[in-house]
């Protein structure tokens, strides 16, 4: 079977990007959850996309290839060229561009008989015609109504067929913005690439490119918490190594600030709770029927938010918050420490004590997610104290173990 760059399952590919990008340098052989064959196939495929980010290192007895990509010069998500890739029937490339001609002026409306008919009007002037069935192109042009290319309109008993208006103009700075930063930019993506030539004025320090690798689950999801429907979740749990399936209520995306890692918020009527779902390892998303209940179960997650430093909507004990309290001092010239904490506060209160010295406290579900945050204040923290006594044990050892590390004299945190 010959090798084809185009793709029809987006899966297959979504997989090999995370594997060479985020995880990389496994050689052929080291590639054990698929053939050798198809190994090869989508490295092909990737060297074609990204042939100014794959690199390949040498090794003594194999070859190991990855992708190196510095967000902070790629202006425009590379990972997106995957998404521009799909694969065609030749019946699909056909009555593509002649329907849109048939319907090209503007106001033209026609019924599908009469469409049916210019159509093999159109082919005739070939030597062999194809000849497409009236249900066929039926189908088509459903399909290109659901996705907002045509819009009908009844006359008596007949379905008339027309073009839609053609898009505004949208702002070229906008669409950047947006397809960089947004989830399910690749839709900016693809408005951008209408424009022949634009000036681009944005870079991105914290530029979250792994993110385009997820938007056709969340381009789902969002349809699902639209039409207020469960879904039926497929994920791979990498702790088990095998697929799960999930039956849960979708009710808010959440988007990490530190990595750009991307959460759904869901309702699990098994266990009957909210819990999170990272977007990376659900593989598919099944539509299910209607709920009642999901302004409800909204509204209980914005009442939850109010003591969710991340996305742990459940506290390690499982029967209280935890409460978290730090004070930390500082010289005159670091007063831009107190600001901080007012800006990166979230859930939490800040308390100025003096001039120099501000205490923070918060009462949250799973303190462990805060402990990253608060080690960045290491070295002005004076004292430090955790309502889960073997959290706040474990981060006293930690810091205790890094100052023996660099030979520095016991922590003076209490």
């Amino acid at each position: 079977m010959a090798y084809h760059e185009l793709v029809k399952n987006f899966n297959r590919i979504r997989d090999y990007m995370r594997e060479f990008y985020i995880y990389g340098f496994k050689s052929r052989e080291e590639y054990t959850r698929k053939s050798a064959r198809s190994y090869d196939d989508e490295r092909r495929r990737l060297e074609n996309w990204m042939e100014n980010y794959i690199y390949f290192r040498q090794k003594s007895d194999r070859k190991n290839v990855f992708l190196s990509i510095d967000s902070r010069a790629a202006h425009q998500n590379p990972f997106y060229k995957a998404f521009k890739t799909k694969s065609f029937t030749d019946t699909d490339i056909t009555l593509h561009f002649i329907l849109l001609d048939l319907l090209d002026e503007a106001g033209k409306e026609l019924s599908i008989g009469e469409i049916t008919k210019k159509l093999d009007e159109y082919l005739s002037v070939f030597s062999e015609p194809r000849v497409f069935d009236e249900s066929t192109v039926r189908k088509k042009l459903k399909e290109y109504v659901k996705e907002g290319m045509l819009v009908t309109e009844k006359q008596g008993k007949s379905l008339y067929y027309k073009r839609t208006k053609a898009a505004p103009e949208y702002n070229t700075d906008l669409l950047h913005f947006f397809s960089e930063i947004a989830p399910c930019g690749i839709i900016g993506s693809y408005l951008l690439d209408k424009k022949e030539d634009y000036e681009e004025h944005f870079t991105f320090k914290h530029h979250y490119i792994t993110s385009a690798m997820d938007s056709e689950i969340i381009c789902q999801l969002f349809i699902a918490m639209r039409e207020k429907r469960s879904v039926t979740l497929e994920a791979w749990n990498r702790h088990k190594n095998h697929m799960t399936k999930t039956s849960v209520i979708p009710i808010r995306m959440m988007i990490s600030v530190q990595n750009g890692r991307q959460y759904l918020m869901a309702y699990t009527p098994q266990f009957k709770r909210i819990t999170s779902f990272r977007t990376d390892h659900i593989v598919s998303v099944k539509f299910g029927e209607k709920i009642d209940r999901f302004d409800e179960l909204r509204e209980k997650l914005n009442s939850m938010k109010f003591h969710m430093w991340g996305v742990s909507t459940q506290s390690r004990s499982r029967h209280r918050m935890d409460h978290v309290e730090f004070t930390v001092h500082y010289d005159d010239s670091e007063q831009h420490i107190h600001r901080r904490l007012e800006r990166e506060k979230r859930c939490g209160t800040v308390e100025r004590i003096d001039k120099n010295t501000s205490r923070f406290s918060a009462d949250v579900y799973d303190a462990s997610e805060m402990v990253p945050w608060i080690r960045t204040f290491i070295c002005r923290i004076t004292d430090v104290h955790f309502s889960d006594k073997k959290l706040e044990e474990q981060f006293k050892n930690d810091i205790e173990k890094m100052y023996r590390l660099y030979g520095i004299e016991s922590s003076e945190i209490q």
